[in-house]
């Protein structure tokens, strides 16, 4: 199924010092000292911004000798430096809405940072809390986007925010980025971050039947084929800490999910064939992290049946990759009976349905979407959802619209 919305990342590269520090070592935020709410009173402003400014000194060394290492990868190229300069001015033009979004995650009582999910650098994940605790929430499990090199946690933070606002608690994992580690260490730091969310969420008040994976973007195709890996093992009785039937819905946002047929459009943009093969390990497992194409392997037919069901959303004028890619994977889904859907928004860009729509406020036809998505079963929660103030414009619309035009995704 396919629905066209007529309307008018890679994820913008946003700093990482706008956000904070990337997390290679933890922030020991809370951590070991969470509380179910409910029974504790008023949440308690966090403690751990000064030790976040302490880390940023060590991490900013990290940061530097992982950027030259890349550097020796993409060389001396114009058009990662054309899109380079390009993000410079985005990121300017878009800042008055980064600010107010970091304020919030710095200093809201309601988000709880760096939870440890693993041993691995970048295990860590933010939680996203509402502001009531009158019963279990629904919980979404968010992937961030980055072209599989800069993505960061806090880059949910607007997400987080807004679906907070709607009594749903939103889990930002972080994982792994290259060249700190390749595909594979990206696709298990990823389950160990639902995993983790799967068996402790009612901790922070969530409820454990009613999970949501999303991805955005690198993280869409991420969050893919962890979600079918986990439904192969599932399916071949293997030992699991965590199972696909806890995932409600899969909701997929600008993701690549055929990798063969996207190494010479991400080379053709400034992703390189010989860094896009390095992160994905060789030319010889683009297969095996095509989500698209490994599904049509008979041996693993069990697995199919297993999954969720899946809804990809995607903009028709999305240059980064385009929306031809969700819906040649909506459609051999469904081929093999799969339950997808694929929601098209005409005359979006990669970064309007994310990032510009979001801090433009008013009515935002994707969110209301996947709220509408969580909430089918909450009679409350949908009249709640029906009488919700509009939401809060971030950046002056010329602002949003120069952004738009100068956007290098």
């Amino acid at each position: 199924m396919v629905i066209m919305l007529d309307d008018m990342e890679t994820k913008p590269m946003v700093s990482r010092f706008l956000f904070g520090p990337t997390n290679f070592v933890g922030s020991g935020n809370e951590q070991r000292r969470r509380r179910p709410p409910g029974k504790a009173g008023k949440p308690r402003r966090q403690q751990s911004f000064g030790r976040d400014i302490g880390h940023a000194a060590a991490e900013t060394y990290l940061i530097t000798r992982l950027t030259f290492i890349l550097l020796r990868y993409l060389g001396v190229g114009y058009r990662w430096m054309t899109r380079l300069a390009g993000l410079a001015c985005y990121t300017m033009l878009l800042l008055p809405g980064f600010l107010k979004v970091a304020y919030y995650y710095f200093f809201s009582s309601q988000v709880r940072r760096s939870i440890v999910y693993g041993d691995q650098p970048r295990n860590r994940l933010d939680l996203y809390l509402p502001t009531n605790s009158d019963g279990p929430k629904p919980v979404v499990v968010f992937v961030t986007g980055g072209a599989w090199i800069i993505g960061y946690k806090a880059w949910g933070s607007l997400l987080g925010r807004q679906l907070a606002e709607r009594d749903i608690i939103v889990a930002c994992v972080d994982y792994r980025n290259f060249p700190q580690g390749t595909i594979s260490d990206m696709v298990k730091d990823v389950s160990q971050g639902i995993s983790f969310v799967c068996n402790n969420i009612t901790d922070w008040g969530g409820d454990p039947s009613r999970i949501y994976l999303m991805g955005q973007s690198a993280g869409a195709h991420i969050s893919s084929c962890v979600l079918l890996e986990q439904a192969i093992k599932e399916s071949g009785g293997e030992s699991i800490s965590w199972s696909v039937s806890q995932i409600k819905c899969y909701f997929g946002l600008s993701g690549g999910y055929n990798l063969c047929n996207l190494v010479d459009h991400f080379h053709n943009r400034g992703l390189y064939r010989s860094i896009f093969l390095s992160i994905m390990e060789g030319e010889e497992s683009l297969q095996q992290f095509s989500p698209e194409v490994r599904i049509k392997d008979p041996s693993i037919g069990d697995a199919i049946s297993l999954l969720p069901p899946i809804i990809l959303f995607h903009g028709t004028s999305d240059s980064s990759i385009p929306s031809d890619s969700s819906k040649t994977f909506v459609d051999t889904l469904q081929s093999l009976g799969a339950k997808a859907e694929l929601i098209l928004y005409k005359g979006k860009t990669h970064t309007d349905l994310f990032l510009q729509d979001p801090l433009r406020g008013g009515k935002d036809d994707l969110f209301d979407h996947i709220v509408a998505v969580i909430h089918a079963d909450d009679k409350e929660a949908l009249a709640k959802d029906a009488m919700a103030p509009p939401r809060k414009r971030l950046v002056p619309e010329l602002l949003l619209r120069m952004a738009r035009h100068i956007s290098p995704f």
